[in-house]
Order: C-alpha cells, then sequence, then structure tokens
C-alpha cells in the first residue's frame, strides 16, 4: 500500500462506527483552548498599559496560566472518573468562556488576575478527560488519535495569535472576546455528539477517602509511572523554557529582527501538526521504546546545534530539527492512558500530569537566570544533555506493550 493509500486507510478507521464525529468536536475543542491560552502574549502589552502592569506583573500574568493549569488537572481527572468525560468536557469549555469575559470586563487589575485564573483552571479540565474518552474510542488507535487532536491543538496555537494579533488594532478585548461564540458552539457539539458510555463513573463510587488517595498514591509508585513522570517533567521544562526564550535568543543573539525571529517561532507549532500524528503511528506500531528516542532524538541534536549555527536557512533546518519533540506527547500519553489502572485512569493521568507541569514551570526561571549572565548557548547545551538523559530513560520501561495496568 502506497502512503497515500495508508493515509486513507487510517483515517476511515478513525472516522469509523460514528468514532470520526466524536474525534473531530473533541479535537476542535482542544485547538480551541490550546489557541486561547497563547493569545495571551500576543495581547500582553496592551493588557499591560491599561492595566500600568510592569514586566514582572505582566509575566506573572502568564505564570498564573500555566500554575492553575497545572494544578487543575487532578481535580480534572477525578471528576472525570467520577461523573464522566463528557460533563467534564462541557465544564472545560463553560468555564473557560466565563473567564474570558471576565477577563474582557476586568474593571481593575485584581479581577483581571482573577478571571486569568479561572481561565488557567478552566483549560485543565480539559486534557485528562480527552485523553481517557479517546482511550475508550480507539483502544488499537490511541497514539494515532491523540496524535490528531494533539495537532489540532498546535493548529489553535498557530491560528488564534494571528487573528488576535489583527483584531487587537481596534481594542485588546476583541482579541479575546471573539473566541467565546466559538466556544459555544463547540460547548453544543460537545453534548450532541454520541460519546462512549463511561464507565469511569462507575469505576469510583466510593468517596475521596484517605484510604482510596493512599491506594492512588500507591500504585503511582510504580517504577514505569515514575519513570514516566521524569520524562514529562524534564520534557515539559525544556518545552516551555524554548517556547518562552527562542525569539529573545534569535534576536538578542542570533542578530534576528523581531519579524524573523516570530516567523521561526509560528514555524515552531506550526510544524507540531504534522509531528503530532505521524509520531502516533510508530508508538501503536513499535511501542514507547522505540519510537520515543527517534522523537525526541532529533531535539537532543538540534538543542547541540543551536550554538554553532548562524543565518536563517540554517536555522530554520535547526527549528524543524527541534520540531520533532512536539511528537512526543502523543507517544507519552498514549502510554499512560494505557499503562495507568482503568480504575484510576482520569485521577492518576490528572496526578502524573499535574505533577510533571508544576515541576517543569521552573525551567523558565532557571534559564533566565543563566541566560541573565550572558549564557545563552550554556542553557541550549544543558537543554540537549537533560533531554538525552531523559531519553535514555526509556529504555528502563517494560518491553511489553502495557495492557491496561502498571
Amino acid at each position: 500500500m502506497d502512503v497515500s493509500g495508508r493515509i486513507r486507510h487510517e483515517a476511515s478507521a478513525l472516522w469509523a462506527g460514528g468514532k470520526g464525529k466524536a474525534l473531530v468536536t473533541i479535537a476542535l475543542g482542544w485547538g480551541l483552548l490550546n489557541g486561547t491560552r497563547m493569545i495571551y502574549p500576543v495581547l500582553l502589552p496592551s493588557i499591560s498599559t491599561e492595566f500600568d502592569l510592569g514586566l514582572t506583573a505582566a509575566g506573572f500574568l502568564i505564570t498564573l496560566i500555566w500554575v492553575s493549569y497545572a494544578i487543575g488537572q487532578v481535580p480534572g481527572g477525578v471528576l472525570a472518573d467520577r461523573y464522566g468525560e463528557r460533563t467534564v468536557l462541557l465544564a472545560s469549555v463553560a468555564i473557560v468562556a466565563g473567564a474570558l469575559l471576565v477577563v474582557v470586563l476586568a474593571p481593575t487589575a485584581g479581577v483581571l488576575f482573577v478571571g486569568t485564573a479561572l481561565l488557567g483552571l478552566g483549560l485543565s479540565l480539559y486534557p485528562v478527560a480527552r485523553i481517557t474518552v479517546l482511550s475508550e474510542l480507539y483502544p488499537d488507535r490511541i497514539g494515532r488519535a491523540l496524535g490528531v487532536t494533539m495537532a489540532t491543538g498546535d493548529t489553535g496555537q498557530t491560528l488564534l495569535p494571528l487573528a488576535a494579533g489583527v483584531l487587537v488594532v481596534g481594542t485588546w478585548q476583541v482579541g479575546l472576546a471573539f473566541v467565546v461564540p466559538l466556544l459555544i458552539v463547540i460547548a453544543l457539539l460537545l453534548a450532541r455528539t454520541p460519546l462512549p458510555a463511561t464507565t469511569h463513573a462507575q469505576r469510583s463510587n466510593d468517596d475521596l477517602s484517605l484510604q482510596r488517595c493512599k491506594y492512588v498514591l500507591g500504585e503511582l509508585r510504580h517504577p514505569t509511572l515514575l519513570t514516566m513522570g521524569v520524562l514529562l517533567f524534564v520534557y515539559i521544562g525544556v518545552l516551555q523554557t524554548f517556547s518562552a526564550f527562542y525569539p529573545t535568543y534569535l534576536i538578542s543573539v542570533k542578530g534576528f529582527s523581531p519579524a524573523a525571529a516570530s516567523g521561526l517561532f509560528s514555524m515552531f507549532f506550526a510544524l507540531g501538526i504534522v509531528a503530532k500524528p505521524l509520531a502516533g503511528v510508530p508508538y501503536d506500531a513499535i511501542g514507547i521504546r522505540r519510537s520515543l528516542p527517534i522523537v525526541l532524538g532529533g531535539a537532543v541534536v538540534g538543542f547541540a546545534l543551536l550554538p554553532v549555527l548562524s543565518g536563517f536557512w540554517p536555522l530554520a533546518l535547526d527549528t524543524v530539527l527541534i520540531s520533532t519533540m512536539l511528537g512526543s506527547g502523543a507517544i507519552t500519553q498514549s502510554y499512560l492512558s494505557e499503562t495507568i489502572p482503568a480504575e484510576i485512569e482520569g485521577t492518576g493521568l490528572g496526578a502524573i500530569r499535574s505533577g510533571a507541569s508544576l515541576l517543569g514551570s521552573m525551567g523558565p526561571v532557571l534559564f533566565g537566570a543563566i541566560a541573565e549572565r550572558g549564557l545563552f548557548d550554556t542553557g541550549y547545551l544543558l537543554s540537549a544533555i537533560l533531554l538525552g538523559l531523559v531519553t535514555l530513560l526509556t529504555f528502563r520501561l517494560p518491553r511489553d506493550r502495557p495492557s491496561g495496568a502498571a
């Protein structure tokens, strides 16, 4: 079968049995939420001017989204286990829409910060429920299905900030408010789209007692899950650090214009649209031990080359190489959804993602301290080393594909 034939075959398999409508709806929701989060950096100068925010306060506004996003994933997973994925997905979209209205109508900086924290919490409810419902829809193609939704997330991160950048010419509020009607449409689609009859709610009818918490923590101490936690922590830290400082690095160290630096930065996320679905295919075929090193290996080489390259085209090619790391999410999250015991899948996945995200959020702070001392290149070499070391951890994972329990 040629490449085009194989693509048609995979697309047909994902769409078969009415599952495709659910996949498209969930993916569109994820793309819209992801894109909403990335609008903030585009609007930050205008927001800072209106509320008289200094650089530190403006930076904290962005940090607040990531911190609340990380914290909320644990309760998001618990709620998915107890009340079902549809309820949690709808709640996520509704909270984000409400939070955007609070931010747009904020009369003071205090209300602005409260609305932003609420936005992060709303965003945090969606990812775990998205993963668990897709794992039920596509038990044999979870890597491909997650790859599709993650690619849609990168599409949102590419297109929505561009749209907001055009609309902000009028007023920054319009750059956020235009998302609200789109969120309402997604909520209606989620309410009407057939989803699998959830078994999560039936698994967790017991109260969230201390005994249950001990059980969950005991299951998460399994060596396989601890290894995955470390992998996610380093990956998230490196990705957030790269996202925060790459344009600054290109301008201040490589001598790029702001327009050229922004172009390469946008290209990085745009490439994720391709990288994530492609990464899901080898995971389904050959497992995590052979697929993840290939995906992360490109980024290791790319980070190591950054200090020695110059010029637009060499760095553009290197950006392509680094962007392969975006495919790792389809692999690691598919593996986790298949490895965590079924009765705590949402809770366990939320706990691991939340812990890794909180720890990873320290990456930009540490990298910034290194960069302030004129050691930008050293920081990227350290990123290459860290990513290389955790790639080696992949070979500590079990050889056999997971069967739904750690």
